[in-house]
């Protein structure tokens, strides 16, 4: 017990599940009747068959596999004894015809069968003629064509029969049942957690060192309903998903296994808790298929578990250990459980729960989209506000016309941008060019450059769009004190500064 803690913890208890045990805390259940017993056996009889009976008497061969040893044992007897005591009267009726039997000791007369002189004497030429021991005492002479074409029946007759019985003593005595034995299953299920989701696990073995090939498994849920309609479904099958989609349910069956069955939403248990675990009647059908390995045959083995069967909060004890040189397995603990924490309710209410909306992650969603909207609407005064409160296909078609009106007044702004421009939106120096005498040169006139315009600044001028879009202008360069004065009819050029005018004459 103290290394177990060690291993699994202090919160653990191992838990015996010997129902011999009796604890006086625990409310005594009545014992209800099981579908399906543990062993695997079908708690189902058929009767009043009527006129059905005579289906048995079609498949005589099946009728005869599925009857116990006992009868087999009783019918192989009876048939034998009776075949060889009808075919022994025929030939002493036929000796009793012809007179054979008056001139038993005559070395003179020729019999049908020679050294049969009574009924004993003939019930041994059956059995050596039918054993094929042949002593050579009693044979057939030629001069009985009656009983040739005996013979001739026996023969046939006889393989008929040896055929039928030995061949089915031989398929009952090859039946994988009892194959079935050397594979175990857990007393009890249990209900607990696997990799966070809540899930009902039982375990299975192989006693032998032969392997089941394509072992597959199965569950079945017992329990009766009632449809909507108010049909009363008695026994109502319904299946349990042991992995048969991801292949977890083909087991390689050389170790013992724990089969999980993850309750979720689409699992017959998503609403049963703890709680309403005492209070459900339903069994769970397990079917172990294989084929096995030295004769080539299908077996299958089956169990049950009932409600009362099934432990919620506990798992199983690992029972395997590394050796020197191989894995042991200590069946020893097939059975046992432990105790692990659990939560009590359904998975069905632990959903509900996580679904609810928490107090603290509404308001940092109001967070948010405040946040949001207030960058909206550093982007766009009129349109980023209300963008905020529509939904997301209309903001993306929203900002998708901001867009377009973009590149619509950026065009227009690059194409006429000298026509569209006022002489009072130019910049000053450019307004003292615009308003000397004489025309510009081609060659000094400036080109101005098309302006990325946002959609924020539609109702600023060009020229304070150009303003503000040209790096600022270093100090303008003073003229030598002795260079010549500037003169009003001079050419708009040499009232430029130096870099400018430098510029100019480059181009």
């Amino acid at each position: 017990m103290a290394a177990l803690r060690r291993k699994f913890g202090e919160d653990y208890q191992v838990v015996s599940t010997n129902r011999g045990a009796s604890f006086p805390s625990a409310p005594v259940k009545k014992k209800r009747q099981r579908f399906v017993e543990k062993n695997g056996r079908c708690n189902v009889q058929h009767g009043n068959l009527g006129g059905e009976t005579s289906r048995y008497l079609s498949d005589l061969f099946t009728t005869l596999v599925d009857l116990k040893w006992r009868w087999n044992l009783l019918i192989f007897i009876l048939t034998y004894t009776i075949a060889w005591l009808v075919m022994a009267s025929m030939w002493w009726i036929i000796a009793y015809i012809r007179g054979d039997l008056n001139h038993g000791h005559d070395a003179s007369y020729t019999p049908c069968v020679a050294n049969v002189y009574n009924f004993p004497s003939a019930f041994l030429f059956f059995i050596e003629t039918e054993a094929t021991i042949g002593y050579g005492y009693r044979y057939i002479t030629e001069k009985c064509p009656e009983g040739i074409i005996l013979f001739l029946f026996q023969s046939l007759l006889g393989s008929i029969v040896d055929a039928f019985l030995i061949g089915c003593m031989f398929i009952k005595m090859s039946q994988p049942k009892k194959r079935a034995e050397t594979l175990m299953f857990s007393q009890d299920a249990v209900i607990s957690q696997r990799d966070g989701k809540l899930c009902l696990m039982f375990r299975v073995g192989n006693l032998r060192n032969s392997h089941m090939v394509s072992a597959q498994i199965r569950c079945k849920l017992i329990k009766s309903r009632q449809t909507p309609e108010g049909e009363f479904l008695p026994l109502d099958q319904c299946e349990l998903d042991v992995g048969f989609g991801t292949g977890a349910d083909q087991l390689f069956l050389v170790s013992p296994l724990t089969i999980c069955h993850e309750i979720n939403p689409k699992s017959p248990f998503f609403d049963l808790s703890q709680c309403s675990l005492m209070n459900e009647q339903f069994e769970i059908v397990v079917i172990l298929e294989g084929i096995v390995e030295t004769t080539g045959m299908t077996c299958q083995a089956r169990t049950s578990y009932t409600e009362d069967e099934v432990l919620w909060g506990h798992r199983f004890l690992p029972v395997m250990s590394l050796e020197e040189g191989f894995f042991r397995v200590d069946y020893s603990q097939f059975h046992s459980t432990f105790e692990v924490p659990t939560p009590p309710y359904s998975v069905k209410e632990y959903e509900e729960k996580s679904s609810l909306p928490s107090p603290l992650v509404t308001l940092h969603r109001e967070r948010v989209i405040s946040m949001d909207c207030l960058e909206a609407g550093d982007e766009g005064a009129h349109s980023g506000s209300a963008s905020c409160k529509l939904p997301t296909k209309l903001q993306k078609m929203s900002s998708s016309g901001r867009e377009d009106l973009q590149r619509k007044v950026l065009r227009l702004s690059s194409q006429q941008y000298e026509k569209a421009s006022s002489t009072g939106d130019l910049p000053l120096k450019l307004q003292r060019l615009s308003s000397s005498p004489g025309q510009v040169d081609g060659e000094a006139r400036f080109h101005l450059k098309a302006l990325k315009v946002g959609f924020q600044p539609m109702a600023m001028s060009t020229g304070d769009l150009h303003q503000r879009s040209l790096p600022p202008t270093p100090a303008a360069i003073p003229t030598h004190p002795h260079g010549p004065p500037h003169t009003p009819g001079g050419r708009p050029e040499d009232n430029l500064p130096a870099k400018l005018r430098k510029m100019n004459a480059d181009r």
